[in-house]
């Protein structure tokens, strides 16, 4: 039996200590809870160097400990070889989705890239996951629930196009 290879993903958002660290953590627990977790690597960078090495922002790991999910990576920036690296890589906003389209070398590799949004299918009002930073604790709790919704709809996209089967435990997140 051969090994498969897993999928890779990486969230971006301007400084990876906001969006982009909160969707990695709610994807890690999605695919953990629907059993899955070992067919993914999940990561997350920022288009900009500003926080490199720092854990995320202190409401953003608050808001995501309020729903189990515990956020543990340092803010790295995103690079040219994550084109090469990841499967799918997916932007927070419009803004960092161009900055991303930029560092493409092959214009080939854009097919990988994607607004978090775009999976969830209620995402009426805007593309973008705005960015909570200079915002109170609603913004925060308010791009957990999409980073939330937009993981969810990502991860049935995947389960449908790798036909990915699952535990029993968690599925039941999934078919919200």
């Amino acid at each position: 039996m051969s090994q498969v290879e897993p999928i890779r993903i990486c969230f971006v958002c301007l400084g990876n200590i906001c969006r982009s660290p909160t969707a990695e953590g709610v994807m890690q627990q999605l695919t953990k809870a629907a059993g899955i977790a070992d067919r993914f690597v999940i990561d997350s960078a920022g288009t900009g160097a500003y926080h490199v090495g720092e854990r995320a922002d202190s409401r953003s790991r608050a808001e995501a400990l309020r729903h189990g999910v515990e956020l543990t990576s340092r803010a790295r920036v995103f690079v040219a070889e994550d084109f090469e690296r990841f499967d799918y890589l997916i932007a927070m906003d419009r803004q960092n989705y161009r900055d991303m389209q930029r560092l493409a070398r092959d214009p080939a590799l854009l097919r990988k890239l994607h607004l978090l949004r775009s999976f969830d299918s209620d995402a009426s009002d805007s593309p973008d996951v705005p960015d909570p930073y200079h915002d109170s604790a609603d913004g925060f709790a308010r791009v957990y629930d999409i980073c939330e919704a937009g993981c969810l709809g990502l991860l049935q996209h995947l389960r449908t196009t790798y036909d990915l089967v699952g535990g029993q435990e968690g599925d039941d997140l999934i078919d919200r």
